[in-house]
């Protein structure tokens, strides 16, 4: 049997199959649905966003400013309905979580409260190949409280000639050099090499080490399984332009852990929509800043309507799924592609990421001998979306909403004959 008739018995029998026709494919220049497997970096759009985005429009048209408390969905309370969806999600209780501003934003609202430094506990840990903005973001944090951002930054290094870090390594380097951590800020999934880390083990270690714990799960959100309350994480951020596909520059969201959420003494930067809904308007409010129970009380803008729309036709797809039933995809859906890799590149083709299902979610990242540039390029002209790391790095991210495993089997056959074929 050929691969692309085995992926396409997989798909004949994927339940998750019709899924796809909910998205937008993006087509090819002779009319073709792309083969997208960019989804790590932007997600489709919902063919339901539209019209949500549509309906705000036309309330807005039809309402002015009382559209904030008559339009088919208040503006003043629209986050609301999303917070079970994302508490599921993120495996939290809907008063810890907040969709609000951006992901590097949220980012240093959370570290303005639990990155709390002390001259003998002032670094922070962060693993290898940390997204860019991450890194800026915590060196300029270390700089302002006025340590030296080379040494206030613990790097989490993979051994010698390895791509990833060994199980337990994490713990290990918390155990050794944990008394002089401030805060631990990991990725869900690595950026770079779709290593995906054992959240729940890093927040025991993180505790402790008597440190406190964040993470960014821009890449692990609508990916992998999450489980932040019952983690004991401190705080989490993340995008929702990727796997949650709500679109580019969607609002991001916050979790907090409900043992913070009723501490009105923890440092924050305030603002109104931080505060008890009831005192936003009323004489006085800015005199003493009281912000409201849970992930709210660090919210310090009101949302942005016209952003959130196309995150709700988002949610509405996950739900209507299944994340065990997602996961359980995107477990055989990345095995399937790990093997026609290995059938049409062998050697040609390093793949970075780890190949036990627990400790990948989505992405696969390949590193190839020769650079990537021509790759892409060819791969581009055939139909194929897919990421560039430079100088020798392909991401690709088979997304079980709406990738199938023909995708799959057609990336590896076209990565396989712009390298040569098997074997070398």
């Amino acid at each position: 049997m050929s691969l692309l008739d085995e992926a396409r018995r997989y798909d004949a029998q994927d339940p998750l199959a019709p899924f796809r026709a909910e998205f937008h494919m993006p087509l090819d220049t002779t009319g073709h649905e792309q083969v997208y497997l960019c989804g790590h970096s932007l997600g489709l759009q919902p063919r339901a966003a539209r019209a949500l985005v549509e309906r705000e429009l036309d309330d807005w048209a039809r309402l002015g400013v009382r559209g904030h408390f008559e339009a088919t969905s208040p503006w003043y309370s629209y986050h609301e309905p999303f917070r079970a969806s994302v508490a599921r999600l993120v495996g939290a209780l809907p008063h810890e979580v907040v969709l609000m501003n951006s992901l590097t934003v949220n980012l240093h609202l959370m570290m303005e409260s639990f990155y709390r430094p002390t001259a003998a506990r002032h670094r922070i840990l962060i693993e290898e190949h940390a997204f860019p903005s991450d890194l800026l973001a915590v060196r300029s944090q270390i700089q302002r409280h006025g340590f030296d951002p080379t040494d206030g930054l613990l790097v989490a290094r993979a051994a010698p000639g390895e791509s990833t870090l060994r199980d337990g390594a994490l713990d290990e380097l918390l155990e050794r050099e944990g008394k002089s951590v401030a805060l631990v800020l990991l990725a869900g999934v690595n950026y770079y090499t779709g290593e995906a880390y054992d959240l729940g083990s890093v927040s025991a270690a993180a505790r402790r080490a008597g440190c406190a714990v964040g993470f960014d799960l821009a890449h692990g959100v609508g990916n992998v399984p999450l489980a932040l309350h019952d983690w004991g994480a401190d705080f989490a951020v993340w995008c929702s332009y990727k796997y949650l596909n709500g679109g580019p520059g969607a609002v991001a969201g916050c979790f907090v852990h409900e043992r913070h959420g009723r501490d009105a003494a923890l440092p924050r930067l305030a603002g109104w929509w931080g505060m008890d809904p009831a005192r936003r308007f009323t004489a006085g409010a800015a005199d003493a800043f009281a912000p409201q129970p849970g992930a709210d009380g660090w919210q310090i803008s009101n949302p942005p309507i016209l952003s959130l729309a196309p995150l709700r036709a988002a949610l509405d797809q996950f739900d209507a799924a299944g994340l065990d039933r997602l996961r359980a995809k995107s477990m055989a859906l990345t095995g399937f592609l790990l093997e026609a890799l290995a059938r049409e590149t062998g050697s040609r083709a390093r793949v970075l990421t780890p190949a036990a299902p627990r400790r990948r979610g989505c992405q696969v990242s390949v590193r190839l001998d020769h650079g990537t540039g021509a790759v892409a390029a060819a791969l581009e002209a055939k139909g194929i979306v897919v990421d560039v790391r430079e100088p020798d790095v392909l991401r690709v991210s088979p997304v079980p909403l709406y990738n199938s495993f023909e995708d799959a089997a057609r990336f590896a056959i076209a990565l396989g004959r712009e390298l040569g074929g098997a074997g070398g």
